[in-house]
């Protein structure tokens, strides 16, 4: 990511138990995209399942388009998505079990982005 662009950070706390709060964020960071805006989403608590290899492909909310969709696009455009390590173990996924693209991080990762952002957002 470029030093001279914003950045947003969006923490996605949700999986397919509310599909429109887990799609919600990568709407909004394939938009920032297109605005030239780094986005970062960060995974925690049930949201880490998002990154679990064909997960996605089941998760839809009415009216916006597949989540599959929208994390492709996301990291097709150059996202960067982190999956919180004590989540991940705490739900006994295997960081062989995450899609290509996912990145395994800590709190002191996720700080350090929230801190370089502009803005972060929580769903």
């Amino acid at each position: 990511m470029s030093e001279s662009r914003e950045k947003i950070v969006y923490l996605a706390t949700h999986g397919g138990e509310n599909p429109e709060k887990a799609t919600i964020p990568f709407v909004l960071a394939t938009a920032a995209q297109a605005m030239d805006v780094d986005a970062v989403i960060g995974l925690q608590c049930d949201g880490v399942f998002l990154a679990k290899k064909g997960y996605a492909d089941s998760v839809h909310a009415g009216g916006f388009p597949p989540l599959k969709e929208l994390l492709d696009t996301f990291l097709k455009e150059g996202g960067t998505l982190y999956v919180c390590s004590p989540c991940l173990k705490e739900r006994q996924i295997a960081e062989g079990d995450l899609i290509e693209g996912a990145e395994i991080a800590a709190a002191a990762t996720f700080t350090d982005e929230i801190l370089s952002a502009k803005a972060t957002l929580v769903y």
